[in-house]
């Protein structure tokens, strides 16, 4: 009896686990129907394995219901093991650091979390007034470069359901603290594909980010800089964007290595 209860239970596992790897791979939202195509289970199996998945969070729903993607926990795993590979972080924060020295400011990479920003890397400016925000710091979306980027990119639909959950609070003067009035503004980022902060989150200071996207243009994490106004000013730090922009494509090839089993170092 206890061996086939642990049968069926591996064999549960093995499937959602293909399941995973069906949707992660796949280059568009996927219903089940689709997903069972090469796995051929019965349809109440395909269906209950799919919901179980959905429901904690390694797989999503589209807002229309027509396909799955993958879910807040499958992207949180996947930036785990980028982090954890010594290779690709090492080669992450060397280009961060050549960033950092070229533009003589303070550069980091953020990804969503709910409803914040975590600084997933961070290189420091040598200058001796700079702001103090740490690894694994969280910032707020509404109020930051990096935040409102990763709100531009979302549907008008699931913008609105996340901004309703979470505290628009002011922090600066300059801080918008309701939906209505970051409407023009994420509309213009997403525009423009550049995230800025013009001292909404900490007076004195102004930042500009821009999207680290995966080989489907979704955006999964977000370079930014950030510099005191008494030493940038916002339009110059603009001028900054595409040298930025190729550090943004050479962080997102990392994600592609990640993926290829031919892209790892050759040992010596």
């Amino acid at each position: 009896m206890t061996d086939t209860k642990t049968k069926d239970r591996g064999s549960s596992i093995q499937r959602a686990l293909q399941i995973i790897e069906i949707v992660s791979s796949a280059e568009m939202p996927m219903t089940p129907s689709e997903i069972n195509r090469s796995l051929k289970l019965p349809k109440p199996t395909i269906h209950r394995l799919c919901t179980q998945l959905e429901e904690e969070g390694y797989l999503l729903s589209r807002l229309d219901g027509r396909g799955l993607l993958p879910g807040p926990k499958l992207n949180k795993i996947a930036l785990g093991v980028l982090s954890n590979n010594d290779f690709l972080r090492t080669r992450r924060h060397a280009i961060l650091q050549q960033l950092s020295e070229k533009l003589g400011e303070t550069c980091n990479i953020s990804v969503p979390d709910g409803g914040e920003m975590i600084y997933f890397d961070r290189v420091e400016t040598h200058w001796p007034l700079r702001v103090q925000l740490q690894i694994n710091d969280r910032v707020p979306l509404h109020c930051t470069a990096s935040g409102k980027l990763f709100l531009s990119e979302l549907s008008s639909i699931k913008r609105t359901r996340l901004l309703s959950r979470i505290e628009l609070e002011r922090y600066t003067p300059n801080t918008l603290i309701s939906a209505e009035a970051l409407k023009p503004e994420l509309r213009k980022i997403r525009q423009n594909g550049v995230g800025i902060d013009n001292e909404e989150f900490l007076q004195g200071m102004i930042a500009v980010s821009l999207p680290i996207r995966d080989k489907d243009g979704h955006l999964y994490a977000a370079l930014a800089m950030h510099a005191p106004t008494a030493r940038l000013s916002l339009e110059n730090a603009l001028e900054h964007v595409p040298v930025m922009r190729e550090a943004a494509d050479e962080l997102a090839a990392l994600m592609d290595d990640l993926s290829d089993p031919d892209a790892a170092p050759d040992e010596d």
